[in-house]
């Protein structure tokens, strides 16, 4: 019986709950939010589904209740506050650093050998947060960001292609922001061929531009931050662990010599299984692609930084 927690009943936590639902992928799900009612109707109205979608997995909603969560294999979390107007980035990080720090604890006091799937932004440091102050081995620990960008690097490029997405192969690497993610165009591919034989030098640097502000977009078209790839990108990584998949996915996790780095989460394509993060893969990067890693970052520490100046690490 697998049992996952997601923490945080928003847009994007509901998206990842029921998706790992409706996909089989957990037994048992439990939604938990702060705001009493949201988490339990929201699971309510998932369970109505059950009989239509045709899935088994038990969804239940609490306010609070660390306790129901006990002995999760796996705890999504997603619960932070979007960043409002007048509120600094300094501001923003402490807030969201108090609550992921409380999230964490709370829920290692029940499920002490629990994989964590950080969504909460600004999701390398939010990682990097938690890396800091759970003591927990790196392998547990998982910064969702890099899958959701492979996605949606996926999708522009068979747009462009005019092809299934389902057999396009791509990856983003580096830091989980605008300015900070990497796309290897070099080895993006379509059904095994090399999409810069298939698309113009323009066409492939328009993907992957419009890539890089994929979640700005939305943004713009929304008025909010975007959930449904986000939920689905969560619910992704966590199944590659709860079924021991070995996939190789790009995640945000703790490098100690890796791609030259040390002391840092950041994006790097990991193989997922049962033990969270297992292995990390070398994509042997050119010059110019260590390059954009070695800015990225040096932005991303930029913002880490600022968890030492407030104390929270």
């Amino acid at each position: 019986m697998s049992k996952v927690t997601v923490v945080g009943a928003g847009n994007v936590g509901a998206t990842c709950a029921n998706v790992l639902a409706f996909k089989k992928i957990a037994d048992e799900v439990i939604m938990l939010d702060v705001k009493e009612g949201v988490a339990e109707g929201k699971a309510m109205d998932m369970n109505q589904t059950a009989q239509l979608l045709e899935f088994s997995s038990r969804i239940k909603g609490v306010t609070n209740d660390y306790a129901a969560t006990a002995n999760s294999d796996v705890v999504v979390i997603t619960s932070g506050i979007p960043r409002k107007p007048g509120m600094t980035r300094e501001e923003l990080i402490g807030v969201n650093a108090g609550i992921v720090k409380s999230v964490a604890e709370n829920i290692l006091k029940y499920s002490p050998n629990a994989i964590l799937v950080i969504i909460s932004n600004p999701m390398d440091t939010m990682t990097y947060l938690a890396s800091k102050v759970t003591g927990l081995p790196k392998h547990r620990i998982v910064g969702m960001g890099g899958a959701l960008d492979s996605s949606r690097f996926k999708y522009y490029l068979s747009e462009a292609l005019g092809v299934n997405p389902t057999e396009v192969e791509g990856m983003v690497i580096g830091g989980h922001g605008d300015t900070t993610m990497i796309p290897v165009a070099r080895l993006a591919t379509y059904k095994g061929i090399p999409v810069s034989d298939l698309l113009s030098k323009e066409a492939l640097d328009k993907v992957v531009a419009d890539t890089m502000v994929g979640g700005a977009t939305l943004t713009g078209l929304l008025g909010t931050s975007a959930w449904y790839a986000p939920g689905a990108a969560g619910a992704a990584v966590v199944e590659s662990i709860i079924h021991d998949q070995k996939k190789v996915v790009p995640c945000c996790v703790s490098l100690e010599g890796e791609y030259g780095q040390n002391d840092i989460c950041i994006g790097v394509p990991v193989v997922l299984g049962k033990n969270g993060w297992e292995k990390i893969i070398d994509l042997k990067l050119t010059a110019e692609e260590k390059e954009k890693f070695e800015a990225s970052a040096s932005a991303v520490r930029k913002t880490n930084n600022v968890l030492k100046e407030i104390n929270a690490i």
